[in-house]
């Protein structure tokens, strides 16, 4: 655990289903870190888009990134350094959701605005990306239980999971562990956590962690 000591600000990063949020949490305990979570609950949009995605993508994307951009000017306040940070996304991430979900009229817009708000945030100090087969996206996001997130369908996770997969192939600014999340339960499993917990001072550049590593 020493090692991890080093390492200041972890991001966990993933698709919807690969498990981001509840990793999130687990390290923030283990690490006594402050948690920074997106909190989708809290987009009173989100619900409507998945049941009506022309009309209310741009009001949902810009409800995200104004409630991102906050939290990533939290991060430019030293004092919160104190402690370890563990954050379930990155901002840089944001224009991703965009491209998928604006037209193109509205995704110029989108870029306007990110531009004048978007924040210079310091770098992680390490991201971890949680990979699974679409299949266990679709089973995790429907034991969820969630009523909305009953209108996500395999064709939209296909297209994030390849979004997520392009972003992460040209990611360079941190050190980026690549995790296949889809037999690991790191809630579940303490030594799935411990195994996790032990490769993280030893990334550097890019790494790989599979069940069985």
């Amino acid at each position: 655990m020493a090692g991890l000591l080093e390492i200041g600000y972890i991001v966990v990063e993933g698709p919807i289903g690969a498990g981001k949020t509840s990793l999130a949490r687990r390290l923030a305990e283990r690490l006594d870190a402050t948690l920074l979570l997106e909190g989708a609950e809290a987009n009173p949009f989100l619900p409507r888009y998945y049941q009506d995605p022309p009309r209310f993508a741009l009001a949902t994307q810009l409800f995200f990134l104004f409630q991102r951009v906050e939290q990533v000017r939290q991060l430019t306040q030293r004092e919160l350094f104190a402690r370890p940070v563990v954050a379930d996304f990155v901002l840089d991430k944001d224009p991703l959701f965009a491209r998928l979900t604006l037209s193109d009229d509205e995704f110029r817009l989108y870029q306007q605005v990110y531009a004048e708000l978007a924040p210079q945030a310091p770098s992680p100090d390490l991201v971890i990306y949680l990979q699974a087969p679409v299949d266990v996206l679709l089973e995790r996001v429907r034991s969820r239980g969630i009523e909305y997130e009953r209108a996500i369908d395999r064709d939209y996770l296909t297209r994030l999971s390849e979004a997520y997969a392009q972003y992460f192939y040209h990611y360079e600014a941190s050190p980026l562990m690549i995790v296949n999340s889809a037999h690991l339960n790191f809630v579940a499993e303490p030594a799935d956590l411990d195994l996790l917990l032990a490769r993280l001072p030893k990334v550097r550049g890019r790494a790989f962690l599979n069940r069985g590593d």
